[in-house]
């Protein structure tokens, strides 16, 4: 089978695999839809996971099942489902406490195992979830979804009246659309590039430039502030735009290296709440629901779907001008 692999720290290559075949309690997907996220490229640069190579990346991926093994039931070859790509040992104190994403040893396919950005993919039958008639290239958006789940959990309130997004990218859009869901009336998201900001308009939020100087009146004003950028500049900022008692989320990945400052006495003042988020805790049902819930519009975000060829060149030399999402998409 035709495959990404990363073959050792910061090369990526298009290669040909065995194909895979299922073990005991595992099944084989044939892989119709595998995006691209910035989590890649930290496994690529070996920022993140073990940094075990070579490794075939993509964790964000659904298909069609096509090989079933020992011991596995209530799947059948034809199925259409979605990965859920952490792997959590079970038994430390995080998982015993029911926080998977949290485990001491997690692992995850295309992060620590081969994953999804090939022509098939050999996973443990427990990480797989029926779609329905979603589309895989929706479906495969269940991830993501399921991240930004489990970040709102941390933070969300229900006399939450307003949120403010630094970033609108696939991530800090699909926040935006999440809090929509649970009826928060007020969502804005700030952003540098013109065609985002067009995009977030398009989806009926209020669209902030990021130099704009009506940026500045926003202070204090935000029930829940995010940052969706991952830059530290921009994650140090998010204080100063959460009202009295609000809260504040950091899902962006800033750099392992970078410092914000962080007044105590502010905290305390003010109390303030800020959270952190990492990754998804088994809840792609629920982002499944919330992907039916959200309609054809899901499917906006992504921008590019292009064989595994093409995604190879792109995780090596940048992602398309003005892209969002962007997938692998199998036949």
């Amino acid at each position: 089978m035709k495959a990404i692999s990363f073959p050792e720290k910061g090369k990526v290559a298009h290669v040909a695999l065995d194909d895979p075949r299922a073990g005991d309690g595992e099944v084989v997907v044939d892989i119709k839809a595998s995006g691209v996220c910035h989590t890649d490229i930290e496994v690529l640069q070996g920022n993140y996971g073990t940094s075990a190579f070579p490794l075939v990346p993509g964790h964000e991926y659904a298909g069609v099942v096509t090989e079933i093994g020992a011991g596995v039931s209530g799947i059948g070859i034809g199925d259409r489902v979605v990965v859920d790509p952490n792997i959590e040992c079970g038994a430390c104190r995080a998982c015993r406490r029911g926080w998977a994403h949290l485990c001491e040893d997690l692992g995850a396919y295309g992060v620590t195992i081969n994953g999804g950005f090939a022509e098939r993919s050999v996973v443990r039958a427990s990480s797989v979830h029926p779609i329905g008639d979603l589309e895989f290239h929706v479906a495969a958006l269940a991830e993501p979804i399921g991240c930004v789940l489990n970040g709102l959990g941390a933070v969300c309130g229900e006399t939450d009246e307003s949120a403010l997004i630094f970033g609108a990218g696939p991530m800090g859009l699909l926040i935006a659309v999440t809090l929509r869901t649970r009826g928060i009336p007020e969502i804005a998201l700030v952003e540098i590039d013109e065609a985002r900001l067009e995009l977030a308009e398009g989806f009926g939020f209020a669209a902030v430039d990021a130099n704009a100087s009506s940026l500045a009146d926003m202070h204090r004003s935000f029930d829940l502030v995010v940052d969706a950028t991952g830059a530290a500049a921009v994650a140090g900022k998010i204080v100063e735009f959460i009202a009295n008692g609000g809260k504040g989320l950091f899902f962006g990945v800033c750099p392992a290296d970078e410092k914000i400052g962080i007044a105590p006495f502010e905290m305390f003042r003010r109390q303030i709440t800020l959270s952190g988020s990492h990754s998804l805790n088994h809840n792609i049902p629920e982002a499944l629901g919330v992907a039916r819930a959200l309609g054809s519009d899901i499917g906006r975000l992504v921008s590019h779907r292009m064989p595994l060829q093409e995604v190879a060149y792109c995780l090596s030399n940048g992602m398309p001008a003005g892209s969002l999402k962007v997938q692998a998409a199998g036949d």
